[in-house]
């Protein structure tokens, strides 16, 4: 498997970090990051953070987006989540590898915290892949990885805006001619503060379990990166 070689130990960009996403994905391929105002700049060693993920020193806003939950009603992003800690990712449910895998990981790091922690936490997931990506399907989808996941779809232009200044790459699905569907899109993951309800650490595909467990515990308990 291909794989990113020597890369800088205090500064990397957004770019190089899809990059390495799209190197080990298929399906769930990625393009090069957004570049410019969606460069993320990691500006200090994670050792010197509590928080086993990579450290932005670009603190991205959280998107201005609204789109359909998994009940069919509008979600407004940035009102419903204010003033909690957020995991954001962008991918599809019939993703063959990256998507099932990051969300079950997820999912199995929020079953292992309290109750109570878990209640302070909001785990959204946007489909890259809004036309077969129903309210239905993908409620049918993230229920078996956390019921109280939150699930967006809608308007693709919208996802892909939504995205773009936070250095993730949307495509449009494309479909050959088995009928198979192939959405390319970033595979980081995006943790949100409550303190600014800005992204503050990324988590790359194949994130493991306990490390989401570790940092989704310091995010449930206020502690700062």
């Amino acid at each position: 498997m291909a794989s990113l070689q020597n890369p800088r130990p205090r500064l990397l960009t957004a770019a190089a970090l899809v990059l390495g996403a799209s190197l080990a994905l298929s399906a769930c391929s990625s393009s090069g990051g957004g570049g410019g105002e969606g460069a993320a700049k990691v500006s200090r060693p994670a050792s010197t953070s509590q928080y086993q993920g990579t450290v932005l020193g670009k603190h991205f806003e959280k998107p201005d987006l609204v789109l359909n939950d998994t009940s069919g009603q509008p979600y407004d992003l940035r009102a419903r989540t204010a003033g909690k800690p957020v995991l954001l990712f962008f991918g599809y449910t019939s993703c063959p590898d990256v998507c099932p895998t990051t969300m079950g990981d997820i999912g199995v790091a929020m079953s292992k915290l309290t109750a109570e922690q878990r209640q302070k936490l909001d785990i959204v997931f946007v489909s890259t892949d809004p036309e077969r990506d129903t309210p239905q399907v993908l409620r049918t989808w993230l229920d078996s990885m956390g019921k109280d996941f939150v699930g967006l779809t809608g308007d693709l232009a919208k996802v892909k805006a939504a995205a773009k200044p936070l250095g993730i790459m949307v495509e449009d699905p494309v479909v050959d001619a088995k009928g198979a569907v192939t959405s390319t899109h970033g595979a980081q993951v995006l943790a949100f503060l409550p303190t600014d309800d800005k992204a503050h650490l990324l988590y790359m595909a194949g994130t493991s379990t306990e490390t989401y467990r570790h940092d989704l515990e310091l995010l449930a308990n206020g502690v700062a990166v």
